[in-house]
């Protein structure tokens, strides 16, 4: 199974991106980009690509000691940026200290229950707004989003999501996602619904 590390943003802080992300729709050339859908906007920590089913329970206690180990640190979203012509997305401000400790450490419980793993790049927070395929220029909506100014929260817990590939041919079907498991942060009780 697919599977990745994140921090899901609460609802009303993605409410205000979703505002922000309506006015990005209206700009010459966005029919042509692939829209995340606001249920699936995450930051990424660790990607670990396909995990045998056996490997799970492992991974899942070291993504919980990672957690206990994290104190509860805020973030907001903020502005915007692109990777190329591939990728549009929000930032994030606040304690990207944090959020780049938590990021490691999920690489190292990856790491440590034997999962391969890329090469190690510098951690840069990002929520994926939308994909481009190369034809549109992603500069302007990057432009427009970077006033965007988020209300902060805290982030209180770490997620362990499955990522299901489009099997169906159908041109526009995205990924599912699917929480398997969510750990509070800084040693707090057992979230209901948490694995591991």
């Amino acid at each position: 199974m697919r599977l990745f590390a994140a921090v899901l943003p609460p609802d009303a802080v993605t409410s205000e991106l979703a505002a922000a992300a309506a006015g990005l729709r209206k700009l010459p050339g966005a029919e042509a980009l692939r829209w995340a859908p606001r249920d699936s906007w995450h930051f990424t920590l660790a990607f670990m690509a396909e995990v045998p089913e056996e490997t799970v329970p492992d991974l899942t206690a070291r993504l919980e000691r990672a957690a206990h180990r994290t104190p509860p640190f805020a973030l907001a979203l903020r502005g915007g940026g692109h990777f190329g012509d591939r990728v549009l997305w929000a930032g994030a401000t606040g304690d990207a200290a944090a959020l780049r400790l938590l990021a490691a450490r999920a690489d190292a419980a990856a790491r440590k229950a034997g999962l391969p793993r890329e090469e190690h790049r510098p951690y840069r927070p990002h929520l994926t707004l939308a994909r481009g395929g190369g034809e549109t220029d992603l500069r302007p909506y990057a432009e427009a989003l970077a006033p965007f100014e988020g209300a902060p929260w805290t982030v209180q817990e770490l997620t362990l999501v499955r990522s299901e590939l489009p099997r169906s041919g159908v041109p526009g079907e995205r990924p599912r996602y699917e929480t398997i498991g969510r750990w509070p942060l800084g040693g707090g009780a057992r979230l209901p619904g948490a694995a591991g």
